[in-house]
């Protein structure tokens, strides 16, 4: 028997107005309860012992008013970075459709970025609420969010912010000695430690994957290279207390959107999925977009060791945000946490992370990468690409 695929089970062809009716996978995304879902496939002459073809079993084990969503993405073997499998979590539909929405309303920002539009974050309600919310950043040039936005918001609360005096904003912090690494035991170099590029000091981060070779890489900020060109090419260090200092590789890859450097290690030295906290941890996996919204709904915080503040945490703040605060692009799928103490100059290219409880004691899974905090008056947080956007533009995971 072939595979069905689940998009099929409804009719795809378009109606007189020109709409496409909703497929049964959209049914799902919108709400539709466990006993819906079987009347659906009994009125479609499906049988449930096909459910596995169809990628729905996970539907099929919900209780009424819930839906699977995926929430990580982590390794079957610790030892196997290419060993990924779909961590599932039920979640209540209402929250879910809310969420969902959301996301639509934030992208529709995005595209359309009226006159004075700096970003914009999506804030995830509880679970028993049901509701989310986007916040949005405007200068003193915005008049007003335009009322299609509003419109199109069906229901999600908008929170719009005014900021002010952005350019030129310096970023002051005490001086504090970096961590630096005293040996490298196994010719691994762990990440939460600092790491030098020809012009400045960052954080290294875990390795960073890339499955289509199979190859991996050393990482950190892109920024951290800004007095070349082009980073390409460009060497990356490692201060050791023991020696000098070791090299780790060139860049291979720049990202300045992301503002992500992947470094080609040499063939000494080889990149660790261990993290150097106060009791070291180990990257088993990474959160997706819904996993980083469940965290919002259950009120947990991400954690971060970076090479000069050290291990810090926080609440997260917002997700899937758009940053069009410091440059003339906007940066999308970032993450919002903690404040701006947890981070300073020196500590991009870090790593976001939260435990996971399904692992080892040791185990976590990466939320995103750490680039900048605020420094404007009105917000505190910390900004940073999140892994489900380095995974969904480049191909890359933790």
């Amino acid at each position: 028997m072939n595979a069905i695929g689940i998009d099929d089970m409804y009719d795809e062809r378009s109606d007189r107005s020109g709409r496409r009716p909703a497929t049964l996978r959209d049914r799902i995304e919108t709400g539709i309860d466990r006993r819906e879902f079987l009347r659906t496939l009994a009125g479609g002459g499906y049988a449930v012992g096909v459910a596995h073809y169809l990628g729905v079993e996970d539907f099929l084990g919900a209780d009424d008013d819930e839906v699977p969503v995926v929430t990580a993405l982590v390794r079957s073997d610790p030892n196997d970075p290419f060993s990924l499998e779909e961590r599932i979590r039920y979640v209540p539909a209402d929250w879910y459709a809310a969420v969902e929405k959301a996301f639509e309303l934030n992208e529709l920002l995005a595209r359309y970025a009226f006159t004075g539009y700096l970003g914009s974050a999506v804030v995830p309600g509880d679970y028993e609420s049901g509701t989310a919310s986007v916040s949005i950043g405007v200068s003193s040039e915005a008049s007003t969010v335009p009322e299609a936005i509003r419109e199109f918001a069906d229901g999600i609360s908008i929170s719009t912010e005014t900021i002010l005096e952005i350019d030129g904003g310096s970023e002051e912090f005490e001086f504090a000695e970096p961590r630096i690494l005293e040996t490298m035991p196994g010719g691994r170099a762990p990440s939460g430690i600092a790491c030098e590029t020809p012009s400045s000091l960052a954080t290294l981060g875990p390795a960073l994957y890339d499955p289509e070779t199979e190859q991996s890489f050393f990482v950190t900020a892109e920024h951290a290279f800004e007095g070349a060109d082009d980073a390409i090419g460009e060497t990356l260090t490692l201060p050791l207390q023991a020696a000098e200092r070791a090299t780790l590789g060139t860049v291979a890859r720049a990202h300045p959107i992301e503002d992500v450097a992947a470094i080609e290690p040499e063939a000494t030295v080889a990149p660790s999925n261990w993290i150097d906290a106060p009791e070291p941890v180990r990257v088993r996996g990474q959160l997706t977009r819904f996993g980083l919204a469940d965290l919002v709904a259950r009120g947990e915080e991400l954690e971060k060791v970076g090479a000069l503040t050290g291990h810090t945490s926080g609440r997260v703040q917002g997700v899937d945000a758009v940053t069009c605060f410091t440059d003339d692009f906007c940066r999308r799928g970032q993450i919002r946490w903690g404040g701006e103490m947890d981070l300073t100059d020196g500590d991009s290219g870090s790593v976001s992370y939260y435990p996971d409880s399904d692992g080892e004691d040791e185990d976590v899974l990466v939320a995103g990468f750490n680039n900048a905090r605020t420094w404007w008056p009105g917000q505190s947080y910390v900004w940073g690409v999140s892994a489900y956007e380095l995974t969904a533009r480049h191909g890359y995971h933790f």
